[in-house]
């Protein structure tokens, strides 16, 4: 492998990082609305009286059934979002493991 192919490897390395630490920066929000909305339903199972839907800036009473129905597709959206970056990072990380050792294994035959 000539010093070019593996100068844009490293590069194609550090782009694959960045990607990695963008991934795991939304999978964090991700997770952090996943509880938030896994919170809200369990207040909502355990309240007694009217149930209220905030939208933009404005609360207004909302159906409890109607509300709980929102909530759950908000997790079931959010989990699949978080699958989906999970997988996406398992591929990317397996690409830069591939291309780790490929970048060592010549470095380590041009140092023999």
């Amino acid at each position: 492998m000539k010093d070019e192919q593996i100068k844009d490897k490293v590069n194609e390395l550090q782009l694959i990082e960045q990607n990695l630490s963008n991934f795991m920066s939304q999978k964090q929000q991700f997770q952090g609305q996943l509880m938030e909305t896994e919170n809200a339903l369990v207040e909502l199972s355990n309240s007694k009286g009217t149930a209220y839907k905030i939208i933009g800036n404005v609360m207004i009473a909302s159906d409890k059934d109607s509300l709980k129905k929102d909530l759950e597709d908000k997790q079931e959206k959010l989990n699949l979002r978080i699958k989906n970056i999970e997988k996406q990072e398992e591929r990317m990380q397996s690409h830069a493991k591939e291309l780790q050792n490929e970048v060592m294994g010549t470095l380590k035959k041009k140092n023999d």
